[in-house]
C-alpha cells in the first residue's frame, strides 16, 4: 500500500506531491488531471497509495485514516532520497486534504521545508462532516465507502487476524465503522477520540507553510465547521466557491484542465 507512484521525468527541480481521498487511489480521475497539470508545466509529481489502496493490501495491522501524516511524512522523505529538490508542494483531496494540513500544523523537519500547498474538499472537522456523510441525503455514497471499507477489513483479516472484524458486519455507518475498527486500530479510544486528535481544523493556526484551502459552498459532505473564518490564520488563504460540489469544480478551458487544477496551478506558481 505504501509505495509511491512518481509520474513525470524527475528532470526538474520542483515537485507536487498528491494524496488521495477516502478509498480512493493514485490512478483517480482527479490525481492523474492535477498531475498532468503540473508535469505539463515543468514540474515532477508524486502520487501515492495509502496503506491498504494500492492493487495490493498492505502487510501490517495498520490501515490508513484521516490523520495519518507520519506516512505523509515518509513520502516526503522519500521525495528528499530520490533527489535533492530545491521546492517541494503539497495538494491533497478530501481525506487526503485533511493530512495534508494535519502534516503542516504538526511541524514535522519535512513539512518545514514545504513551499505551498493546497488542500480540496477538505472536511477540516471530522466529526460533523463525518455527520452530513451520514445524513439521509447522502446515504448511497455513504453505503458506498462503507461497503469498501468492510472488503478490506475482511480481506486483510485473513492474514492478519483484526480485533472485532466479527462485529464488521453488523455495522451499517462510517462513525460506527470508525468507533469499532479505525479508531482503537489506531491506538484512538473511539470515533470521537480519533476525530478530536486528527481533525486538521485544530491545526490551522499552526500552518506556516503559505496554503489554500478551496471548499465548495454545496459540497454535500461537508459540515459548516469547515468554512472557518478566513483570519483564522495569515498564512492560509481560503477560497470558497459557491459551486463545485466534493472534488468537483469541472469548469473546463481551452487546456481542458478543472477550475481547481487551474486554481492550483496559479497559487502555486504565484510570485515566482
Amino acid at each position: 500500500g505504501l509505495f509511491p507512484q512518481i509520474k513525470g521525468s524527475c528532470r526538474s527541480e520542483k515537485l507536487v506531491i498528491l494524496s488521495h481521498g477516502l478509498e480512493g487511489n493514485s490512478k483517480r480521475a482527479y490525481v492523474l488531471g492535477m498531475a498532468n497539470a503540473f508535469i505539463g508545466n515543468g514540474c515532477d509529481v508524486l502520487a501515492w497509495n495509502y496503506r491498504g489502496c494500492s492493487s495490493e493490501m498492505n502487510s501490517t495491522l495498520r490501515f490508513y485514516h484521516s490523520g495519518a501524516t507520519d506516512d505523509l511524512d515518509t513520502i516526503v522523505q522519500f521525495a528528499l532520497n530520490h533527489k535533492a529538490y530545491n521546492e517541494i508542494n503539497l495538494i491533497g483531496f478530501s481525506l487526503g486534504g485533511n493530512i495534508t494540513l494535519k502534516f503542516l500544523g504538526e511541524e514535522y523537519q519535512t513539512s518545514k521545508i514545504i513551499s505551498k500547498a493546497v488542500a480540496i474538499s477538505v472536511p477540516l472537522d471530522l466529526s460533523t462532516s463525518c455527520a452530513k456523510i451520514s445524513s439521509p441525503p447522502n446515504w448511497i455514497y455513504e453505503q458506498r465507502f462503507l461497503r469498501s471499507l468492510k472488503e478490506k477489513v475482511q480481506k486483510k483479516n485473513k492474514n492478519i487476524p483484526i480485533p472485532n472484524v466479527n462485529l464488521v458486519f453488523g455495522i451499517n455507518n462510517l462513525k460506527a465503522f470508525d468507533d469499532i475498527i479505525t479508531g482503537p486500530l489506531h491506538g484512538f479510544t473511539d470515533a470521537e477520540d480519533y476525530y478530536r486528535q486528527c481533525s486538521s481544523i485544530y491545526f490551522l493556526h499552526k500552518i506556516k507553510s503559505p496554503s489554500l484551502i478551496i471548499n465548495a459552498l454545496n459540497d454535500p459532505f461537508l459540515s459548516k465547521e469547515c468554512f472557518p473564518e478566513k483570519s483564522i490564520n495569515k498564512n492560509i488563504s481560503f477560497d470558497y466557491q459557491k459551486h463545485g460540489g466534493h472534488v468537483g469544480f469541472s469548469l473546463f478551458n481551452e487546456k481542458k484542465l478543472y477550475w481547481s487544477e487551474l486554481r492550483a496551478l496559479e497559487f502555486i506558481q504565484e510570485g515566482k
